[in-house]
């Protein structure tokens, strides 16, 4: 005898099973409080950045007090953790724009960050979405509201151009650095890749390829300031994150005449070794391991961490208009160091290689990428980290500057 169902059970058993997925559904709620994971705090001379890593999205809101100067932010679905009460412990005393941080739960479901100020400052605060190895974070970067700009260091200013997307708009007003008198010295802009939020590539031994790499551009810096006629500056001389677009931004604005930027390579596979040198390719890649390495490399404003609001409005037309001469130049000189390079380390392509790196785009600037080493090679992480072995690369960066101004095309 087949069974049947009356509406008044019908409607019962939808009642109890709409009564557990309301149970369900809120207990769901309760488990997705916020969590934070880790918390950093990044002090530079230019700006500080505060970083709160979690597990989802970090709902908040910001005010700005003063007298004395101090910032408040209120972050909701989030409860006090031990992470975040050893927030204050993360602040430097050399900071120059954070005096302390203190955390509270101000309620059952949020917290207080309380940021007090040594100075005025322009606050942007924003989030980003997961990449790489890093969850979503909420991002608080402290400018000072007076920059003391200095002629020789314009990095403060054009942060600020680029915040509010004016970047490309002044960098189209810059004339070309190639019309310059005869005697006037050579310029040369050293740019250690990464730094900051954006570790770069990390070794066996957990090396960081930005500390790596910044020791490298300080050396070739200090062997270059003893060369006659040749004037040299670095996008960033401390443990800083910059934009790709402010790198490049900064060497135009200096007129500039060489870019290089330096880096330690990593790959899936720990035997791949060997130096390698990167020329702008507006055509695609040489190969598709340049390709993967050009990928990863634009990959750093996201890594390290951009405002997407203050990115929206730039025009990056300016920084795609590159010269045929200066394309020829940029392989020129790569060729040159490449050579040099060979004396040091084993070279991983004989030839330089090609690829389109966002950092090598100045239209009028001959840009070369060095790869020092493969710091995803155990034996090669340890050279990286020696003395000697980023004397030589040093060397052999400038004797190869030095080989190019020889044969560079006008």
């Amino acid at each position: 005898m087949s069974k049947t169902f009356s509406p008044t059970k019908r409607f019962l058993i939808k009642g109890i099973i709409a009564t557990c997925l309301l149970s369900v559904t809120r207990v769901g709620f309760a488990m997705a409080m916020a969590q934070v994971v880790a918390v950093r705090v990044w002090p530079s001379s230019t700006y500080t950045r505060i970083t709160l890593e979690s597990n989802i999205k970090l709902n908040y809101k910001s005010t700005q007090l003063h007298n004395p100067d101090r910032i408040v932010i209120d972050i909701d679905n989030l409860n006090l953790n031990p992470i975040l009460k050893n927030i204050s412990t993360k602040v430097l005393t050399r900071d120059p724009f954070i005096k302390s941080i203190r955390a509270l739960q101000l309620d059952p479901k949020t917290v207080r960050l309380m940021i007090e100020l040594k100075q005025s400052i322009d606050p942007n605060t924003f989030t980003l979405s997961p990449i790489a190895e890093f969850k979503h974070r909420l991002v608080v970067d402290l400018y000072p509201s007076k920059p003391a700009i200095t002629d020789d260091d314009p990095l403060l200013a054009l942060l600020e151009e680029y915040q509010k997307g004016d970047l490309s708009k002044k960098q189209s007003q810059i004339k070309s650095s190639s019309n310059k008198k005869k005697n006037s010295p050579i310029i040369v802009m050293l740019d250690p890749g990464h730094g900051g939020e954006d570790p770069g590539a990390i070794g066996y031994k957990k090396t960081r390829e930005k500390d790596i790499v910044l020791q490298i551009a300080r050396r070739t810096y200090n062997l270059l300031k003893k060369e006659p006629n040749i004037k040299v500056y670095m996008t960033r001389n401390e443990d800083v994150f910059i934009p790709l677009k402010v790198r490049v931004a900064k060497a135009r604005s200096l007129h500039a005449n060489l870019f290089i930027s330096i880096h330690a390579d990593a790959f899936a596979s720990p035997s791949v070794r060997g130096s390698s040198v990167f020329a702008l390719s507006t055509r695609g890649a040489s190969s598709s391991a340049a390709n993967y390495l050009a990928q990863t490399q634009n990959d750093a404003d996201q890594i390290g961490g951009v405002s997407r609001s203050g990115d929206k409005y730039l025009d990056n037309t300016i920084l795609d208009l590159v010269q045929k001469t200066t394309l020829s130049n940029g392989v020129l000189l790569g060729s040159a160091i490449l050579n040099r390079m060979k004396n040091v380390n084993k070279l991983h392509k004989p030839s330089i290689e090609k690829a389109g790196f966002a950092v090598l785009k100045a239209p009028d600037i001959p840009s070369v990428l060095v790869e020092t080493a493969f710091i995803s090679n155990i034996n090669e992480e340890q050279k990286l980290k020696t003395a000697s072995f980023q004397n030589q690369v040093s060397k052999a960066i400038v004797d190869g500057i030095k080989d190019y101004l020889k044969r560079r095309k006008n």
